[in-house]
């Protein structure tokens, strides 16, 4: 039986492509749009899952990741 786990996905624009990634496990893969890069990721974390053993799993897994905005002076 498959469970399904939520997790991050940050997607940014580099040059012409998107990249995304999964800061939990840091896993990244990219596509030419904001959801191929998102399709992209989805395989690549499902694939990371179904192949990692359970210790490279615990080492890798971030229980913790926070996405907020700051304040930075500039200039």
């Amino acid at each position: 039986m498959q469970k399904l786990r939520r997790l991050t996905c940050l997607i940014e624009r580099e040059d012409d492509a998107y990249v995304a990634l999964c800061p939990e496990i840091d896993v990244a893969s990219q596509g030419d749009s904001i959801e191929e890069a998102k399709a992209n990721l989805i395989e690549a974390v499902e694939l990371f899952f179904e192949t990692a053993s359970a210790s490279e799993i615990d080492h890798r897994m971030h229980t913790e990741v926070y996405v907020t905005g700051i304040e930075v002076n500039v200039g």
